[in-house]
């Protein structure tokens, strides 16, 4: 196998690898509070009998996120809300651990448990659990305030406040569930950051994606050229395979 071979088969697969990439920044354009991924591709050695120091495959790598600011738009709802700064928001991972969200378009099920993508907003003492029927407000420090069904504004109580942290985020980790967690520990296991009570959010508001559709669809269309070059040069590839071996029966 030549190296034209090595080199397109090395390089289809990184395309094909930064394409899902591509279409899932692309597919989450409208998501709140999204992070656009990363990707790169770096050359590893070729091991195997035989082969030559120079043979190297393009291997994709997933080095990070962009971490930029999203616009933020003011909706007006209740449940809306918006990370300030470099602020993140709890919730409990269905693993159970303590994981990390921007997304902030909050809703409640039928217990009254607060929650962000699916998962309990974490409080001060656990997930937040809302009365029924009661008019809800977020403050800017998180502390979320209740009037219970039925009741004026002078029955107005405070019933939690969301924990709010701030990270590093180059040392978050992104999880397969789309949330990130803090660096892990001696056990392997992300632990849970601390709460930053100088954290602060926009309540009405929502940040919206950090991705550019316009910038998506040229990487997009970028990725496909190249993986049709790389297509071309197998075909090519094969086509010499296929005529070598036609001279070799040839002179055998």
């Amino acid at each position: 196998m030549d190296r034209m071979l090595y080199t397109a088969m090395s390089g289809a697969k990184h395309t094909m690898d930064q394409q899902a990439v591509v279409s899932n920044n692309l597919s989450n354009v409208s998501t709140a509070g999204f992070r656009a991924q990363l990707q790169a591709a770096r050359a590893v050695p070729v091991q195997g009998d035989g082969l030559l120091d120079t043979r190297v495959s393009a291997v994709a790598t997933t080095p990070g996120t962009d971490f930029s600011q999203g616009p933020i738009e003011r909706t007006g709802r209740t449940l809306d809300i918006a990370m300030q700064d470099d602020a993140w928001m709890a919730v409990l991972g269905e693993d159970g651990t303590e994981a990390y969200t921007r997304r902030g378009d909050l809703q409640l099920d039928s217990d009254g448990v607060l929650l962000s993508v699916g998962r309990p907003v974490m409080g001060e003492g656990g997930p937040i659990a809302l009365p029924q029927g009661a008019q809800i407000s977020i403050g800017a420090d998180g502390t979320i305030s209740a009037i219970p069904q039925g009741e004026g504004p002078a029955a107005l109580v405070d019933v939690g406040r969301i924990k709010l942290v701030t990270p590093d985020q180059q040392a978050l980790i992104r999880g397969d569930d789309g949330l990130f967690r803090g660096p892990l520990n001696d056990d392997g296991v992300a632990g849970a950051l601390p709460a930053d009570d100088d954290a602060r959010i926009v309540s009405g508001a929502l940040e919206g994606s950090n991705v550019s559709a316009v910038d998506a669809m040229v990487s997009m269309i970028d990725v496909a050229r190249r993986y049709d070059m790389q297509m071309k040069m197998l075909s090519t590839a094969d086509e010499n395979a296929q005529r070598a071996n036609s001279i070799l029966s040839i002179q055998g």
